[in-house]
């Protein structure tokens, strides 16, 4: 299933067109791979391209419980570009490259449906990803990441594109965008204990794709973590330990959260807010100047009060 939307994948007016001039400081389109070899070429030649900030899209799909499809975190990801594009200036060199949709979910494999690939296997893939990215005179890339799941697997790429090609990757993830507004619409509890399939994203889905989400399914699924939040001072503070866990450790339903209590116009704020912070965040990597990192290390440079 193609989870971009036409609207989305529509070429902007960047204002290259067929009589663009090689000197055109702008891109076709948003789409990586809606641009041909031709205005890479144009692109490297002008420093387009090294001002250009890519973005590859991770998602999973992954069971979410009875009242969710296996689709949320990449339907999830994809709603919130698409809310973002708009908000970009047209004058913003930004690529987003083909999502990748199949991520680490190891923790849903006991449930049907859910696909996944082994942490070797996704570095791998994404590494290589970005070295595509840098091949092409890119030198900025942002991981956006839909699964909590596989943030850890998100800072080894980072680094290793930094290590290997000299690029300034970031990392981050929509739920990681949203502001206190909208944040704020959700008690700290569900924050903290409704981590997949509750009240959040079964809002965000009731807003996005209202038809595939079965309400009369949905419950408030308590998760085992508000027990030990209860009862032990340290595996239970939500920082000092962390458990390695299967989806089923906290819930056998699949899902954790008060999905039950999920509305769409709570949703649709959650991916207003979400869309604002990445087009800021967008913006941001794109300000920072070259000097920003991959500065020659001076192992044995003296402060300048001891030279």
């Amino acid at each position: 299933m193609c989870l971009q939307s036409h609207a989305a994948a529509a070429r902007y007016d960047g204002g290259m067109n067929a009589s663009a001039s090689p000197a055109s400081t702008r891109w076709p389109a948003r789409w990586w791979a809606e641009v041909s070899a031709y205005d890479f070429a144009l692109a490297q030649t002008s420093g387009l391209a090294a001002d250009t900030v890519a973005v590859l899209p991770v998602a999973a799909v992954e069971q979410h419980g009875p009242h969710l499809p296996l689709s949320v975190d990449a339907r999830l990801l994809q709603g919130v570009i698409d809310a973002a594009l708009p908000l970009l200036p047209a004058e913003l060199p930004v690529l987003f490259l083909p999502p990748q949709n199949i991520g680490f979910s190891v923790e849903h494999q006991s449930y049907a449906g859910t696909l996944t690939l082994t942490p070797a296997t996704l570095i791998a893939l994404w590494t290589e990803l970005g070295a595509c990215v840098a091949r092409a005179g890119v030198r900025k890339l942002l991981l956006l990441n839909g699964h909590g799941g596989q943030v850890s697997v998100m800072d080894v790429v980072a680094r290793e594109l930094r290590q290997r090609h000299g690029m300034l990757v970031y990392s981050s993830s929509w739920f990681s965008l949203a502001d206190d507004a909208a944040n704020a619409q959700f008690c700290a509890h569900e924050h903290r204990f409704g981590i997949h399939g509750g009240e959040v994203e079964s809002s965000m889905m009731l807003h996005l794709a209202p038809q595939a989400v079965h309400m009369e399914r949905a419950q408030n699924f308590a998760s085992t973590s508000e027990h030990r939040s209860r009862h032990y001072e340290l595996i239970g503070n939500g920082k000092s330990a962390k458990m390695g866990w299967a989806i089923e450790d906290y819930n056998p339903a699949g899902a954790v959260g008060n999905a039950a209590a999920a509305t769409a116009e709570r949703g649709a704020a959650m991916v207003a807010s979400s869309a604002r912070g990445l087009a800021k965040l967008l913006g941001e990597i794109h300000a920072l100047p070259p000097q920003a990192w991959g500065q020659t290390p001076t192992p044995l440079a003296l402060p300048a009060d001891k030279a």
